[in-house]
Order: C-alpha cells, then structure tokens, then sequence
C-alpha cells in the first residue's frame, strides 16, 4: 500500500517540483502547538509572525490521546510537495498529508482573522464571522488556505486566530496544530503593488522627473533598480539623505537608458531654434547654455551658442566657446566662420583675414558656399546693429 501511495504522489508532485521556482515553504516559520482543551470548552491561539508574502497555508489538526505523539510532521511531509497546489490534487495528497494516528476524540474548529472576532468566540462560541468554520466535529484534520481563495489571508500580516471548541464534555483533549507558510518569492521582498507606487511617486517629484514632459518610464525604471538592490523594508530603513542619494544614482542612470536625456536636450534646441528665428538671442544663448551644464553639447550647440554671442555683441565669449566647439571637430567649417566673425567684429582683423582666406574656396553645407555663407551673415549683422568697415575689406579680399 505504501508503494502504491508513493507512486502515485510521485505522479501528482514531481512534474510541479522540477519547474518550480516561484517560492517555497518555510520550514523555520513552521507553527507547532499542542492545545489542552477542557471538557466541554473553547480555546483560541495565536499564529502570528509569518513573513512577507505568504501566499499560502497548509495546516494540519490532530487529536490525540495522552501517551501518543505524532508519527511525522507536517514539515517533513511538505519536503515532497514542490508547491501549494499540489496538497488540494486527488485524495492522495489529503491522505498524505493526514497524520499516520489520532485519538478518538473529536472537536470543532474556526479560524478568524482579528483578535475581536476571536475573543468573542470564546466566549459566545458563534462562528458567523469566522473566515472559516469546521461545524463537523473531526479527529484529524488537513487544509490548505490560499491568499486568492481565502479571506484568512488578505489580513494575514495581523496573524490568525485559530479557535477550538472540545466536543468532549467529560475529559480534556489534546489538540496538535501544525502550520506552515508558503512564501512567494516576489512578494516575500515587499515590493506589493502599493509600495511600487510610493517609490515612483517618489521618483516624480524629483528634479530630473520634473524636467521631462512624461516621465513614467523614468520613474519606472529607478522603481526597478531600487526593487531590484532592496527589499522594499530595507530601503524603508535607509535614513532619509541615502535614499535621496539611491533617487539621484539611479535617476542618472534611468535619465540615459531611457532616452529622458536625449529627449531633454533635443528640446532645448527646439526652444532655442524657436528664440532665434524670433530675434530672441539671448533666450537663445539661454537653452545652449543648458545644454553645455548637462555635459550634452556636440560641435553644432558650441557653433550655435558663439553665434548668438556674436549678435549680441558678447565677442570674447564667444571666442572662447567657439574654440572650445572648434576643438571637437577641426573639419567643421561653420564654426570656424563663426570664429573669423567673432575675431573680425573684436577688432582682430588679421585672425579673422586669414580664417576667410584660408576656406574661401570651399563649401559650408552641401549646398551653400563659404563666401555666400559670409555674405548671409554681414547682410545680417548689419540688420542688427552690427556694423562695421571691415565687412567690405574681408568681401574685396576674397574677389
């Protein structure tokens, strides 16, 4: 008979032992209590303490009489069940998991899910409220609660009050209860859905957060790599300066792989296209200036920002971050126009002659001309101010 039990557990729980990996059951949180109830009375224990993210429960009552002890316990029945939904599959796994001896006494149980519901009990012996009523008096007895099945669970983190009614009404009897939790892996590190929305609400108030248009997946990405170095009561723990510090690392980090900072930059460009086609150059000169503080500036930005200085009559800077763009990439040509500009309005004449001469004969763009280029922004200059005798020796010289 044995051999034919083994078989067919074997049948029923090893496929599920092979491949699962979603928790396991926690032999060191495993409850066992021996109860003493009088004739005729009712008793009510606590189980409490079971970790973050118990899912399920599997419990076992067994009455016995004074000189017997249990042939095995619940833990090491459980060794043989990879998961919670294989103890409810088949009457095997209820006889498996039944103990091998029990007494001859009976009793009634409930189990409730706060200590108000289960004090009245003791005294009044009404299971209304219970979140689970045994109104059949057992010997023995096997069960598995399940968080999606079982209103037991939903306040679990309060523990359970498991109350016994003695269906003995001459002798006291002696009630072994046995219960061991299921622990989900994922929810066993905090991280419920609740507390995923405190971090990124968290996360949106932050100042990289606050620069984008929508920074869900930003936030969601920092939610993600805090889940993944904490457990959600670890990072709780942290004082209040280290997790500002864990926002801005990952912030930094998330800000790139999510595209927030490419999608940033491109945006001060647009804002400054915007101001320069208005006449706006010193807004202008504002949006590459932040682009130049995020470290984000190619040769375009430092070309575009010297010519805004230029028009606005701010020469040295503008030879400083003209150079500066001139240094990225010694073939761009429209910066070095605008370099000879920013020498020839600063009355530096002989620089800016030898710039001019020097590319006169080649193209700034595809299909606009070096000199034509130089001619555009005289004619522009002069339109805002930006006068000078110069213009016309530098367009003689290169005739």
């Amino acid at each position: 008979m044995k051999k034919i039990i083994a078989i067919v557990l074997m049948a029923i729980f090893c496929p599920k032992m092979q491949g699962q990996k979603d928790g396991y059951w926690d032999k060191n949180r495993a409850i066992t209590q021996e109860l003493v109830v009088s004739a005729g009375q009712r008793v009510v224990f606590k189980a409490d303490d079971f970790p973050i993210g118990t899912t399920e429960l599997v419990y076992r009552i067994t009455l016995l009489d004074d000189n017997q002890q249990l042939a095995s316990s619940l833990v090491s029945l459980l060794k043989s069940i990879p998961d919670p939904t294989g103890i409810s599959q088949g009457s095997a796994g209820a006889v498996f998991l039944m103990s091998k001896i029990s007494g001859e006494d009976k009793c009634k149980y409930a189990i409730f899910s706060t200590n108000e519901l289960a004090a009245a009990y003791q005294k009044t012996g009404k299971t209304t409220q219970a979140c689970f009523d045994q109104q059949s008096a057992v010997s023995k007895e096997a069960k598995r609660l399940s968080l999606a099945k079982s209103s037991c669970l939903r306040t679990i983190e309060n523990g359970l009050y498991f109350g016994f009614q003695s269906s003995n009404w001459i002798m006291k009897q002696k009630i072994v209860l046995e219960i061991v939790p299921w622990i989900d892996y994922k929810l066993n590190s905090g991280w419920t859905l609740e507390n995923r929305k405190t971090i990124i609400n968290q996360c949106k108030t932050s100042a990289l957060a606050r620069k984008m248009a929508n920074s869900d997946d930003f936030c969601i990405c920092v939610e993600e790599k805090i889940q993944k170095k904490f457990k959600f009561q670890e990072f709780q723990k942290l004082l209040q300066i280290e997790q500002t510090k864990y926002y801005k690392d990952f912030g930094v980090i998330c800000f790139e792989e999510t595209g927030g900072s490419k999608a940033l930059i491109d945006g001060y460009r647009a804002s400054a296209a915007k101001f320069e086609k208005r006449a706006d150059y010193s807004n202008a000169i504002a949006q590459y200036n932040l682009i130049l503080a995020d470290g984000k500036a190619v040769v375009s930005d430092y070309s575009a920002l010297g010519y805004n200085l230029v028009l606005t009559k701010q020469f040295d800077k503008a030879i400083k971050y003209l150079k500066q763009g001139e240094d990225l990439d010694k073939t761009d040509l429209t910066i070095k126009l605008n370099l000879a500009h920013a020498y020839l309005l600063n009355n530096d004449f002989r620089s800016a002659k030898n710039i001019y001469k020097e590319f006169q004969g080649q193209n700034v763009s595809d299909t606009l001309s070096w000199v034509e280029k130089m001619n555009q922004d005289f004619e522009l200059f002069k339109t805002t101010g930006l006068k000078s005798d110069d213009f016309d020796k530098i367009i003689k010289l290169l005739k």
